[in-house]
């Protein structure tokens, strides 16, 4: 089993889905959590409470928008000053589907700062100490659309696969530091297919509606055109696929673009 006790994590967007997933992960191994995102006051002191119940020695929230490098620099300060990542996910993100023709550009500006800009900037800040440590890991939450693109996600297909090129260089840069007895330094992405979150939920309840109530056949029949297993996958699945790129075990395994995603980018 993988031991985080001594460690610290940010990840970011890990008030819910697949970051709060991952959090849960890191916190179930001993991490202690910087917990970042967008909610009220209650919800976050309920994730926070959530997480130390969840194993954390510590968790606390940091803020900061994404979109603006000031509150970027301030946010890693703060967890500098906390005593600095040890781990860093990157997964906050954001989408908005529209035909290339008709994406407004404000709209391309604001997911390319958050899904990539964002991760540029934290790695910048988070990799040099982990140099300093022996000991680091990145993991960049992409996607598919990181490996393959769909109509209607310009910005967002740029973005991914922008985070994955961008995680590969991280990589080469970083791969000497350490080694396998302090864990090395890593930089990997995952990249999920379909999976199981709040924010899928309304499609899935809208087709349900053509299947008597059939969760299952619901979701197989949105996944047919592109998830061969016809299922997706739970965050919990992502959080435990974190968790063992965090442990000493991977320390060779760096520069990676993992799916997740029942086979669609094997066809």
């Amino acid at each position: 089993m993988t031991d985080l006790t001594g460690k610290t994590a940010l990840v970011t967007g890990s008030v819910q889905g697949i970051g709060l997933a991952i959090a849960e992960a890191l916190a179930g191994a001993g991490a202690r959590i910087a917990v970042h995102g967008l909610a009220e006051a209650g919800q976050i002191e309920e994730v926070c409470r959530h997480l130390r119940d969840m194993g954390a020695p510590e968790a606390a929230f940091f803020a900061g928008d994404l979109r603006n490098p000031e509150e970027i620099d301030a946010l890693m300060q703060a967890v500098a000053d906390w005593g600095g990542a040890d781990i860093l996910v990157n997964n906050a993100g954001i989408q908005h589907t529209a035909w290339l023709a008709d994406m407004p550009r404000e709209t391309w500006d604001a997911i390319l700062a958050i899904n990539l800009s964002a991760a540029f900037q934290t790695m910048q800040a988070a990799l040099p100490l982990m140099a300093e440590r022996g000991y680091g890991r990145v993991i960049n939450i992409a996607s598919v659309h990181g490996l393959v693109a769909s109509k209607q996600k310009a910005p967002y297909v740029a973005a991914k696969h922008g985070l994955v090129g961008l995680s590969k260089v991280a990589a080469l840069e970083y791969a000497s530091r350490g080694n396998r007895k302090r864990g090395g330094v890593t930089v990997n992405c995952i990249c999920p297919g379909w999976t199981n979150t709040a924010i899928i939920e309304p499609q899935i309840q809208e087709r349900m509606a053509a299947f008597d109530g059939d969760r299952d056949a619901a979701i197989a029949d949105m996944l047919k055109e592109k998830q061969p297993s016809l299922r997706g996958s739970d965050p919990s699945e992502i959080g435990a696929l974190a968790l063992w790129l965090c442990s000493e075990l991977a320390h060779n395994l760096t520069g990676a673009a993992i799916p997740v995603d029942g086979g669609w980018t094997a066809q």
